[in-house]
């Protein structure tokens, strides 16, 4: 069973390299995805006012194009997860939407994202099938967040700019903005 501390986190190089496609969803490849959400879940019953939503296998050290999302992320009891198989955008729609972001792979760093509305997916499943799928609002945002993280990019990326967008939680849940220069922009362990 894998745990949360084979998470790794920043400034693990690895997290900014691009993954390689899955050929055959082997056993092997079967036991990561076993191991990735085992590992959320572990990190989700360590923190007390967050939820492990999804997982990419480059958060395991594993760089291949696999995606876990929960399927249900506003009940806490249902562990169940979707896997994507070498996921990919096909179509984004909308408009761009400020939400807040957090990973398990950047520690006590939150950020405001602009995240297209509505987004098609296409992957394969467990058994090697094609299937798409469209997403909106939050579930649109997950795949925006994981695919990036397939492709070599963290939520950080797309805001390290913008001095007023990064938080931490609270010990209470809340979140408070961080001071840019001193949190952020200086900060080794981002960047």
């Amino acid at each position: 069973m894998s745990t949360k501390d084979e998470i790794i986190t920043l400034p693990n190089k690895h997290l900014r390299k691009r993954s390689v496609k899955v050929g055959i969803v082997s056993e092997e490849i079967k036991a990561i995805i076993q191991g990735m959400e085992d590992a959320t879940l572990d990190w989700e019953n360590s923190r007390k006012h967050e939820l492990g939503v999804a997982l990419a296998a480059v958060q395991m050290d594993k760089l291949l194009r696999i995606v876990i999302i929960r399927e249900d992320f506003e009940n806490k009891n249902n562990t169940d997860f979707t896997v994507f198989i070498n996921p990919t955008i096909t179509k984004y729609e909308g408009d761009l939407v400020d939400d807040y972001e957090g990973c398990l792979s950047i520690k006590d760093v939150y950020g405001l994202v602009p995240r297209y509305e509505k987004v098609k997916v296409k992957a394969i499943d467990l058994n090697g099938n094609e299937f798409r799928v469209t997403a909106e609002g939050f579930l649109a945002r997950i795949f925006q967040h994981e695919i990036d993280h397939t492709n070599g990019i963290l939520f950080i990326d797309h805001i390290k700019d913008d001095a007023d967008a990064f938080y931490n939680l609270t010990p209470k849940g809340h979140l408070e903005s961080l001071d840019y220069e001193h949190d952020v922009q200086k900060n080794p362990i981002l960047w």
